[in-house]
């Protein structure tokens, strides 16, 4: 599983997820801060990275587009580094790779994990 890591989160979750065995990368070694969450997510379709982030428009770029992938893990916490969190986030990795690996919106805070299969559906 290959994790692509947003600009919102710190390049100190890439060592985490590392260490539990994931390949990620830090947008910061591949693009410009500033690019738009478009291109992260054509980039993330094309090399197949699933993108972690902080940043509810990865999810609203879905809903709008009836995207399939790539998948996307939103953080929901005030406190999103690492040391917080780490552990529920890897788990969800583990439990949710399959879904994640078809296709997935999972959202994660310290309280609960919640997954959306893609493409996400516009309710009438």
């Amino acid at each position: 599983m290959k994790l692509l890591l947003d600009m919102n989160l710190s390049v100190r979750w890439v060592e985490f997820l590392h260490i539990s065995g994931f390949v990620a990368v830090h947008w910061s070694t591949l693009g410009a801060a500033n690019a738009p969450d478009s291109l992260i997510m054509e980039y993330a379709k094309q090399n197949d990275f699933i993108v972690v982030t902080h940043d509810l428009d990865f999810g609203a770029i879905h809903a709008a587009t009836q995207g399939q992938k790539p998948s996307v893990i939103q953080l929901r916490a005030d406190d999103i580094s690492p040391e917080t969190i780490a552990n529920r986030v890897i788990m969800a990795l583990h439990q949710m790779a399959a879904d994640l690996e078809a296709g997935a919106l999972v959202t994660i805070d310290l309280k609960r994990t919640r997954i959306r299969v893609l493409p996400l559906r516009l309710e009438s």
